[in-house]
């Protein structure tokens, strides 16, 4: 028993890596999942027309493609899907982001077992033992195992990774509405996993494999260094205000409009 799965993937400008992505759903992957969600941040290459045609392909799960109104940044689409998945009545959200870095194969095992069921968040690790890196610069490996190493010390809970593109959220853990006040831009995971660690979620991490070819960063990495040190700052001084504070945009609405739905699967379809 997996309860009801929603697999969301975040995508901008990745119309090369999307088709990657979306070919990684064997008709094995897809009768696991209740629905396949494409959120479409506004891209400005086709990556809306290949995530259609990619989706088109997918014959066992009832698939979704939505293009928000306006350019929301990757927490905002992470907002989007979770008011989606609130809506559907959904157990769990699997987030595999679209730019074609994190494979998810590397946590079906963990579903079919059932151990999305016994903890508020499986969070993929790119620098735990096991995982596999190809790519990826020294000096961002370094730079990761710091920020790891501060975060856990701050949040009081060993941190493997602040935020990989792959990860398995308990949708019920947001029926607060506490996804809303996360900030919208990059640092999205960073406010989520503080906000988990005080929350004392339980937390699995588990080791992936992460490649960066053709992919294009959208961190720039000194600059978020610093928001990031700032919003560690802000922690340790006051954890309970940085939780409950609003991160978010003032008066954003997180409004998508439907591109492509497929037809649902009939009841009882394995």
């Amino acid at each position: 028993m997996t309860g009801r799965l929603l697999l969301f993937i975040p995508a901008y400008n990745c119309a090369t890596q999307l088709p990657r992505v979306l070919a990684q759903l064997t008709p094995e992957v897809q009768r696991l999942f209740d629905e396949v969600l494409v959120v479409d941040n506004r891209s400005t290459d086709d990556t809306l027309a290949a995530a259609e045609a990619g989706l088109r392909q997918l014959h066992d799960v009832h698939a979704t493609l939505l293009r928000n109104d306006e350019n929301v940044g990757l927490g905002g689409s992470h907002k989007v899907a979770l008011r989606h998945a609130l809506d559907g009545d959904f157990d769990h959200c699997v987030i595999l982001h679209g730019d074609d870095q994190a494979m998810v194969a590397d946590v079906m095992p963990l579903l079919r077992s059932g151990a999305h069921l016994d903890h508020d968040a499986l969070l993929g690790s790119r620098f735990m033992a096991g995982a596999r890196l190809e790519g990826y610069s020294a000096l961002r490996r370094v730079g990761n195992h710091v920020f790891n190493v501060l975060f856990s010390v701050v949040a009081r809970r060993r941190l493997l990774d602040l935020g990989s593109g792959l990860n398995v959220v308990r949708v019920a853990a947001f029926s607060d509405g506490s996804h809303l006040r996360l900030a919208d831009d990059l640092t999205f995971n960073y406010h989520l996993i503080l906000l988990a660690a005080r929350r004392r979620w339980r937390l699995c991490f588990f080791p992936i494999s992460w490649r960066e070819e053709d992919q294009r960063s959208n961190v720039k990495m000194f600059a978020q260094s610093r928001q990031m040190l700032a919003l560690l700052a802000s922690y340790a001084r006051d954890p309970d205000g940085v939780v409950a504070a609003d991160h978010s945009v003032p008066g954003r609405r997180y409004t998508s409009t439907t591109v492509y739905a497929s037809p649902p699967m009939p009841a009882g379809t394995p």
